[in-house]
């Protein structure tokens, strides 16, 4: 279709920069050819090498002195906290249990926590601390938790290099490369979360480094057919490659990087089919060839590695097994098992294993359910034991050779009758010498109608009664091969017990019975239960009558694809279902305005809450919103037939802002779609593309566009971007005290509380830096901040002095009176006998609230009326010490949708204990 007259073409990936440093308005000839060559090619306008290999000196002078600086800030007491932050919990874990080599079950990929894993290890760290709880000292068992610390912060230094170079690979001024730098230096967030146990450093830096190896490629690709297949031009897009798959290898975020890429090649494929004279159909595919192996081989090839070096370290049973299928558990260290029976007859002993939760073997013990029918408990329990064995038994008893009734479960022991689609049958407990038996009563945990409750009844010699039949009903699209199909074998069967006098099946779920159950899965008999939690099968077969001869059977090896790919799906599966509310949890459209941060960490009168540096937060968000602006009305004038596109610098513009911009929506918006869990960290990978848009803004603005006359005088451009790096550097020491969990005041804490959503508490905080000189500093795993005793003492007088009722303000205290109280959570007092039972069993654990009560008597003793009246809370009552929970709720304050709520509706109080994110067990429950 023919184009209006004098209507630019729409913009594309073809435009290109000025070149980065001030050039003379009369081209010499050679650049001139070389225009001219480019123009006639898929070569964008203009664009000239900025390969940060050929960077002057002075360059590289600038880059050194801010990684140094960067060190020093990310560095700065590394070491503090002594005690175990945020999610700590199971990263640090994680590394534990990679040395100990057992198995365990994240919903992120290896290669972070390998590298901490080795960066503890190489500092001595042996994996017997567990980093169970937050708070819990890293001093007194010698952790090495500094060395492991330093690999997430040595790779946060190495952002701000990387930001710098990439600023300059677009065509930067080395001041505004600079300035991008600084800004990432400053950002208390990614301070923050650089300084701990944690991924997001990792996956900042790859992504960091994925962009940068992009941008040097497309700088190549950019100068035309010239430099397409040569050396820089494959290094470039090899290194983009890997790292992607080092991106995908910390956290799946990587695929938003991956789609980054992924979209903008396509977009150089597209524009390469427009040069028909440079471009033949078979040095199209060769550009296509190249891209598909450097972007799709390598970050696959990466990606795999990591999980083969994944399975090689990790060999041993562990807490993480049972989320997997028992063919993969099978390869563990002892949890492999000896060939068995193929065929099952009435008088194997048998193990019955679950199919869909992967809880583990059906299971009985000579403990009651102490509701219901009191009978003898039926649960799923992971590991093998004895108690897991149950003796096949058919409804009535075999005749001998006289007809005469064979008593006992031991009956069949002396023929071979296999067990049939459509037959009867009885499980006989062995140890216990009772039947599984259902009837109508209710589950011990479960209240639904439609499930009722499974037992073991019965005692030895006892024939049994009707309510100990099941009919077996093999599910043949499920069972492996066509025998299995028609009778009950080994592994091979997948079937269904069917409940003979109700109708219901044998179900299992994630549900846990209290401690009376020892946290074992429930069993109840399901009327209507869904398939795969109806699903059993025989693992372990043993029969008097089948000898070695006979054919056995075993699980099939997955092999490492088999449990790679196994692995993926229970990954995907469980970060899906992190779907529980979460105390410090967001949603995405608060992050670009940080509306609320995260407690990482609160003890010793200080506190860690993650929270970034407003002004470059919302300076940055602002340069999204400003681009946007800036495209919807770029395709406006399009539309209208302006000739803006004709203008290299405006088309510049567009492509290389439009990049950042892009990265930073493909790392933002997909979080829309996810009903998981979610918090301010997950932004921080669009937080570095929307940094970098804000500085390739800037550059233009005031170094490139002639129309503003900034480019007149440089001057103006470089003292405005100096008072924002000087401004932003000044916010960054307001809230450094929650950056690094330094000593703070409450008045400086108020000060700089914008919000009533950035809800770090200012009450953790002493009122003057005097108290923590005269503080001792609570040292263990969760034992209770006790405060000085001068400050206790003058804590009580401020107590004290007021008064709710003012006629008894001039009474004259003449004794103070002290006394420990133990409550449990429902504020029953307990005495010294119950609290020794309870710390002996290790039931239980006890926080410190203290608490301030004002009585008045008189002098013979006896309480004046209308009192019992209490003083103001001490500072700890609202949760001074993290420990502590806190009791105030902040009812006048208005509502937040990323606050949550309590059970009446209202805002829980400001500040809540540091609480880990959910791991992959949350996902289970």
């Amino acid at each position: 279709m023919a184009r209006k007259p004098g209507r630019s073409p729409a913009p594309a990936a073809r435009a290109s920069p000025q070149p980065a440093e001030p050039s003379s308005l009369q081209q010499p000839p050679r650049q001139a050819a070389k225009k001219a060559i480019k123009s006639k090619s898929y070569a964008s306008e203009g664009v000239t090498d900025h390969d940060i290999f050929l960077l002057p000196g002075s360059d590289f002078q600038v880059l050194a002195a801010l990684t140094l600086l960067a060190a020093a800030v990310r560095l700065f007491r590394i070491y503090q906290p002594t005690s175990v932050v945020f999610d700590e919990v199971h990263f640090g874990g994680f590394a534990s249990k990679y040395i100990k080599g057992k198995f365990f079950m994240d919903v992120h990929p290896p290669l972070a926590k390998l590298l901490i894993t080795l960066a503890g290890w190489g500092a001595g760290f042996d994996g017997e601390f567990d980093f169970k709880d937050i708070g819990k000292d890293y001093l007194a068992p010698g952790v090495p938790y500094v060395a492991m610390r330093m690999l997430p912060a040595i790779l946060g230094v190495l952002t701000i290099p990387t930001m710098f170079l990439t600023l300059k690979t677009y065509g930067c001024r080395t001041f505004t490369a600079a300035m991008g730098a600084l800004l990432l230096i400053f950002e208390n967030g990614l301070v923050t979360q650089s300084r701990l146990i944690l991924l997001d450093s990792p996956l900042v830096i790859c992504t960091a480094f994925t962009a940068l190896a992009w941008a040097n490629f497309t700088n190549q690709h950019e100068q035309g057919p010239e430099r397409e297949f040569d050396v820089s031009w494959w290094f470039w897009l090899a290194a983009t490659g890997l790292g992607l798959g080092a991106t995908a290898s910390v956290k799946w975020v990587g695929l938003f990087t991956i789609a980054w890429v992924g979209l903008l090649t396509l977009l150089q494929l597209w524009v390469l089919l427009s040069d028909t004279k440079n471009i033949t159909p078979r040095r199209w595919f060769k550009h296509f060839f190249a891209r598909a192996f450097c972007l799709i081989v390598i970050p696959v090839f990466f990606y795999v590695g990591m999980f083969g070096i994944h399975f090689l370290c990790l060999v041993n049973p562990g807490d993480g097994d049972g989320f997997m299928s028992s063919e993969f558990q099978a390869t563990l260290n002892n949890k492999g098992m000896a060939d068995t029976p193929a065929d099952v007859a009435f008088g194997s002993e048998i193990t019955l294993r679950h199919w869909n939760t992967q809880g583990g073997y059906l299971h009985s013990h000579n403990h009651m359910y102490p509701t219901g029918s009191k009978q003898q408990q039926i649960t799923l329990y992971p590991h093998k034991d004895e108690n897991n064995v149950w003796l096949l038994e058919n409804q009535t008893q075999p005749l001998n050779a006289e007809n005469q009734t064979i008593a006992g479960p031991q009956a069949w022991a002396n023929m071979t009758e296999y067990i049939k689609d459509g037959d009867v049958i009885r499980l006989y407990h062995t140890t216990t010498h009772r039947r599984l038996h259902s009837h109508d009563q209710r589950p011990p945990v479960t209240e639904a109608d439609w499930q009722q409750e499974v037992t073991a009844y019965g005692y030895e010699g006892f024939e049994g009664d009707a309510n100990d039949l099941f009919r077996v009903e093999i599910i043949k699209h499920m069972s492996d091969g066509e025998i299995a199909k028609t009778r009950v074998r080994t592994i091979q069967t997948k079937f269904k017990l069917v409940h003979i006098m109700s109708g219901c099946v044998l179900f299992s779920h994630k549900v846990k019975l209290p401690d009376w159950g020892f946290e074992q899965q429930e069993v109840t008999c399901a009327k209507g239960g869904t398939l795969p939690n109806s699903v059993w099968y025989i693992e372990q077969n043993y029969h008097p009558q089948m000898g070695d001869d006979v054919e056995k059977v075993n699980y099939r090896h997955p092999g490492f694809f088999g449990k790679f790919w196994e692995l993926q799906k229970v990954m995907w599966k469980t970060n899906a279902g992190l779907v529980e509310s979460h105390a410090w949890d967001s949603r995405p459209s608060s992050w670009p305005i940080l509306r609320r941060g995260i407690n990482f960490w609160g003890k010793d009168h200080r506190q860690i809450y993650l929270l970034g540096n407003p002004v470059i937060w919302w300076s940055s968000t602002l340069a999204i919103l400003a681009y946007a602006a800036f495209k919807g009305l770029a395709v406006l004038r399009w539309q209208r037939s302006c000739n803006d596109y004709s203008n290299v610098n405006f088309k510049r513009f567009d492509y290389e802002v439009g990049q950042s911009v892009l990265g930073w929506a493909l790392h933002f918006f997909p979080f829309f779609l996810m009903a998981r869990q979610l918090f301010l960290h997950h932004y921080f990978p669009a937080l570095y593309f929307a940094i970098m848009a804000l500085c390739q803004i800037y550059d233009f603005a005031f170094h490139r566009f002639t129309a503003l006359g900034m480019n007149k005088n440089p001057t103006i451009g470089r003292s405005l971007a100096l008072l924002f790096v000087l401004f932003s550097i000044g916010v960054f020491t307001l809230y450094a005290p929650l950056t690094y969990g330094n000593q703070w005041t409450q008045d400086q804490c108020k000060n700089v509380k914008l919000f009533e959503t950035w809800d770090f508490d200012c009450n953790t905080f002493f009122t003057n830096y005097a108290d923590y000189a005269s503080y001792v500093p609570t040292s263990g795993d969760a034992q209770p901040t006790v405060p000085s005793p001068q400050l206790l003492d003058r804590q009580r007088e401020e107590a004290v002095t007021p008064m709710a009722n003012q006629q008894y303000a001039d009474q004259q205290v003449i004794n103070r009176e002290e006394r420990v109280e133990y409550r449990d959570q429902d504020g029953n007092l307990l005495n010294d006998e119950e609290v020794s039972s309870l710390l002996a069993e290790g039931k239980a654990s006890f926080s410190t609230k203290y608490e301030t009560e004002t009585r008045l008597v008189d002098e013979m003793g006896n309480l004046l009326p209308d009192q019992g009246q209490h003083a103001p809370q001490h500072p700890d009552a609202e949760g001074a010490n993290p420990d502590t929970k806190g009791s105030s709720k902040a009812s006048a304050q208005p509502a937040d949708a990323d606050v949550p709520l309590d059970k009446s509706g209202n805002r829980e109080e400001s500040l809540k204990k540091p609480k880990p994110a959910s791991d992959a067990s949350e996902a289970t429950k």
